[in-house]
């Protein structure tokens, strides 16, 4: 009788698909295949965006840079969620993951996706993005008072940490 499951993976490239999978790399593919398809069509100016997409944005506002990072080391599991970092400066960063609510880790990545979808995002390279120059404007005009409460969310680390 024909064993149903080959004894090899069917696929050779299993082990860096794998590889591929701890890195996030499909999710942080499809924000980055959001941020071209929006990029081409001129962006959507229609979107309405969530609390979390403008608390991003006003982050972002100087530097304009963005990554979607993973902490695979981290013992609990909403640690290691796939999280929104943004540079507030040369030396200074928020990351928008809440260890103890991961809800809130979700809702921020929501936030990403829109600001993707929107055009006010582009991807560069790998897990790094950059606002676009309506992101960068969009970004000026958001008071710093509006998005208070959920930049207090966020964790602020050094850039070399």
């Amino acid at each position: 009788m024909d064993d149903p499951l080959p004894a090899t993976p069917v696929d050779p490239r299993f082990a860096e698909m794998w590889h591929e999978l701890g890195q996030g790399t499909p999710t942080i593919a499809g924000f980055a295949w959001a941020c071209s398809r929006a990029l081409a069509a001129g962006g959507n100016q229609q979107i309405v965006l969530s609390p979390e997409a403008k608390a991003i944005l006003f982050a972002a506002r100087n530097r304009g840079l963005l990554e979607i990072k993973a902490s695979q080391r981290a013992f609990e599991s909403p640690a290691r969620m796939l999280a929104v970092y943004v540079e507030t400066d040369d030396e200074q960063a928020i990351f928008f993951r809440a260890k103890d609510n991961p809800a809130t880790t979700i809702r921020f990545l929501s936030g990403f996706r829109e600001l993707c979808a929107a055009g006010l995002v582009m991807h560069q390279i790998y897990q790094e993005f950059s606002l676009t120059r309506e992101g960068l404007e969009l970004a000026q005009t958001i008071p710093q008072a509006e998005v208070e409460k959920l930049l207090n969310l966020g964790t602020t680390v050094g850039i070399y940490e």
